[in-house]
This record gives structure tokens, C-alpha cells and sequence, in this order.
């Protein structure tokens, strides 16, 4: 960090009953008394005030504010702070954030207060990354596994896991300083006895990020089959509203639909496709490859057949294209007289619906995610949803069962202690201890510009 005052729009851009500026840095104070034309300027920190702002420029009134000044290290930074309430004009915080530019302040960088509070000690890496799924959170249950995380629950967990990583280094280090001979069979098998624990609890935390990265990044799903079995019908059903158009006339989707719901605290991606045929019509046929670019990466793909209907060779050329890919079978117009359903009654991974009457439909969106829950995750327990957080916590793992191997086979105390060291860099990583500067600029990138 280069010292300076840095400012930034902390809400989202556009019109809203208020928006909120946030400066922070040794200059914030004296960009307010600029700001507000009052160089005796002295709020009694952390207490909300109402501040009228002049523009110096003319010396008219630009707004009346309500301010808040976080003297330091009393901050979310660490820093001088101060936020400012305005009313929610663009052209008012455009002109505010000119002024203070203007007092020698600067744009922050995306992530750039959280990463001030990272670098003052107000918070350690894995709750820096907490705030930025927080304000990313898709739903209820994603809300509470950030703010378990941000509360340190992840730091917490692991720290008595560093600590006997490093009880059995100094251990290991000790004994190469000071014993020419072998390391006695007891003491190894002690040693291995405690890496064991500490490679099980590490395994058993890296295991709930399936789990995890459900509440997350959710599931990306595709609704397929041939044309007028009732697709977007189902799309509407699933959304509780009507989205997709829905005719009689077969072929009436031709490009894909994309419409984000919940599904029991499940973050859901629903894409609906056109009909899947054989057809020389130049734009559906454009929409028929688009349903199978969409089929590829998708997640779950629901297979539509209509119920009321006999299978046909273009339903059967839809079922064959799924085979080897995650798929549910969805029978539709299940209040209609039914032909297809013997046929197919057989397979297992088959549901029934009406997306008329909605008959069905509950069962669908439960077999929707349950698919993907594992079992041996508590309900309501702490998850590993970061990608970047399994993937350390995977190669610490790794690292402390290869040790162990090595210590069985006799090897030399030195190659032991390169994997435990690696092993505990990767756990330091994940709460910033280790982290090199390259990683820390690539992980703040993904922060909005205010936070």
C-alpha cells in the first residue's frame, strides 16, 4: 500500500434513496473539512451527524449528509475513515467524489478497504474473502456460511490443526539437531499417530466443499427434449411464473431461456431450449445446436416426454443423447390420458409432473438438489464453499499422507519435514499467512470497487 487516501462509491451506481462514499486514509478528515467548507472540523468519532456539503467550486449547497468518522485503528481499515450519506443522485456523488479527488485523495482499487484491513490486522485472508461472498450471496443459507466465516469460524477450525502440524515439525527438527541416532519405533509411531488425526480432520473439512460450493455457484440446469412436450411450460411451473412463451404451435422456443430461482437454499441456473429435431429451418436449427451446447455444460439435464403421448424415435434420439451425462427423466401432462408412461415406467430416474396443475412439481425441485447433497455434512454445519480453500486444504492432505508414507518406509527426517512444511504453507495460505503478493492482487481483483 502506498499510504495514500484512498475513496470510492460504497453502494451501487445509479439512482437510490441514498448513496454512500467511503474515504479512508490519514487525508479522510481533511477531505471533509474541504468538502464541507469547515476547516475547524472536529465530529466526535463513530457518532452519525448531519453535514451540510458546499460545492467550492461556487459555494452552493450541495447536499445535506449524514456523516460518520472512524478514527483510527477504530475502523473497518484501520484507518481515518469517514462515510458519508448522500441522497442517491449520480450527479451529487459524482460531484462529491470530484471534490474529495480533488483534496488529494484517490479511486480505490476493487477490494482495496478490505484489503487495508488485511494488511492492519483487522482481518485475516479467509474473512477478507468472507465479505466478498457476503455481498455475493445468493441466498439465505449462503448469507449465514459467510457470516460464519467472516465471524473467523474457518481461522478457528484451523489453527489447533497448525498447531499440531507444528508440534510434530519442532518435534521431528529437534530430533536432527540433537539425535545422531535413528528417531526410536515409538516415537515414529506416535508421530504418525497424530499426522493421521491431523490428515482426517483436514479430509473431513475439505469433503463438505461439494456441499459448499452448492450454496455458492448452485447448479446450472437444462431443460431438453422434442418440441411441444411441454418445456417451457415446466420452466414457468419451476420459476412460478410465466416467462417462456407457451403456444401450440411446436417449435415455439427457438433459442434458450436463462432465469436464476431457489431451490431449498440452492442457487438454480434454469435454462430452457428449443425442441431438440431434425429440421432444415435455418433458426431452429441455430436454436437446436445452442440446446445441445447448453446440454454439455449443464450440471442436471431434465429430459421432457410427453405423458400424454407415445414414445417417439425423436424422444428416443433425446434419452440416447443424455446417456453417460446426469440426467433426471421427467414425464409431463400427467392429468392427461397417458400412452408413454408404461413404456418408460421402467427406468429408474424417472418423475412425473403436470406443469398445468402443478402436480409434481414439489417432488421435482426435491430431487432436483438432493441429487446433489452428499451425505455426512450436518445440516446447519460450517461448508468450505471457496474453490481456492479445498484446493489448499486438498494439497495439505496430500502432503501429510505422503509423509506419513515416508515415515513408515524410514525415510530421513529431512524429506519428511519438506512435505509437513508444504503442508503447513498450505494452510497458512488460506488464512494469509503465506500468501505471496501475486495471489492476494488476483484474489482482491474479484471485489467490488467500494469494498
Amino acid at each position: 500500500m502506498d499510504g495514500q487516501t484512498i475513496v470510492a462509491l460504497a453502494t451501487p451506481p445509479g439512482r437510490s434513496g441514498i448513496g454512500v462514499i467511503r474515504i479512508s486514509g490519514s487525508g479522510s478528515l481533511q477531505a471533509l473539512r474541504r468538502i464541507s467548507s469547515d476547516d475547524s472540523l472536529s465530529p466526535v468519532p463513530r457518532k452519525a451527524f448531519l453535514l451540510p456539503l458546499i460545492d467550492p467550486s461556487d459555494g452552493f449547497l450541495l447536499d445535506e449528509t449524514l456523516v460518520t468518522f472512524f478514527k483510527a485503528p477504530n475502523s473497518y481499515t484501520g484507518e481515518d475513515t469517514v462515510e458519508i450519506s448522500c441522497h442517491g443522485s449520480p450527479i451529487i456523488l459524482r460531484r462529491v467524489l470530484d471534490v474529495v479527488l480533488a483534496s488529494g485523495a484517490r479511486l480505490a482499487e476493487p477490494g482495496e478497504f478490505t484489503l487495508r484491513a488485511l494488511s492492519n490486522g483487522k482481518l485475516n485472508l479467509a474473512q477478507a474473502e468472507a465479505v466478498r461472498d457476503l455481498i455475493d450471496a445468493q441466498s439465505v443459507a449462503a448469507v449465514r456460511q459467510s457470516v460464519r466465516q467472516l465471524k473467523g469460524e474457518l481461522s478457528n477450525r484451523l489453527q489447533p490443526i497448525k498447531d499440531q502440524l507444528l508440534d510434530v515439525i519442532v518435534a521431528l527438527e529437534s530430533s536432527l539437531e540433537f539425535v545422531e541416532d535413528d528417531l526410536p519405533d515409538v516415537q515414529i509411531e506416535n508421530i504418525k499417530t497424530k499426522l493421521q488425526s491431523t490428515a482426517e480432520t483436514i479430509g473431513e473439512i475439505a469433503a463438505t466443499f461439494s456441499s459448499g460450493r452448492l450454496l455458492r455457484d448452485g447448479i446450472r440446469i437444462a431443460l431438453v427434449g422434442r418440441p411441444n412436450v411441454g418445456k417451457s411450460s415446466l420452466f414457468n411451473a419451476l420459476l412460478g411464473e410465466d416467462r417462456a412463451i407457451v403456444t401450440e404451435v411446436a417449435g415455439t422456443t427457438r433459442d434458450r431461456l436463462h432465469e436464476r430461482l431457489i431451490i431449498n437454499e440452492i442457487p438454480v441456473s434454469l435454462f430452457d431450449t428449443a425442441g431438440m429435431r431434425e429440421t432444415n429451418d435455418v433458426v431452429e436449427k441455430i436454436g437446436v445446436e445452442r440446446s445441445k451446447q447448453t446440454m454439455a455444460d449443464a450440471d442436471l439435464i431434465l429430459v421432457l416426454l410427453d405423458g400424454s403421448d407415445v414414445l417417439t424415435e425423436e424422444d428416443s434420439l433425446v434419452i440416447d443423447s443424455v446417456k453417460g451425462l446426469n440426467h433426471l427423466l421427467v414425464v409431463n401432462k400427467i392429468d392427461l390420458p397417458s400412452a408413454a408412461a408404461p413404456v418408460i415406467e421402467s427406468a429408474a430416474n424417472v418423475l412425473r409432473v403436470s406443469a398445468k396443475t402443478g402436480e409434481g412439481i414439489e417432488n421435482l425441485r426435491n430431487s432436483i438438489v438432493d441429487g446433489f447433497r452428499r451425505p455426512g455434512t450436518e445440516a446447519g454445519g460450517f461448508l468450505i464453499s471457496d474453490a481456492r480453500h479445498y484446493d489448499l486444504l486438498s494439497r495439505s492432505h496430500s502432503e501429510i499422507i505422503e509423509s506419513i508414507e515416508l515415515l513408515s518406509n524410514h525415510t530421513s527426517e529431512e524429506m519428511v519435514l519438506v512435505g509437513l512444511h508444504n503442508a503447513l504453507r498450505s494452510l497458512g495460505e488460506i488464512t494469509g499467512e503465506t500468501t505471496t503478493e501475486d495471489m492476494l492482487t488476483r484474489i482482491f481483483s474479484t471485489f467490488c470497487i467500494g469494498k
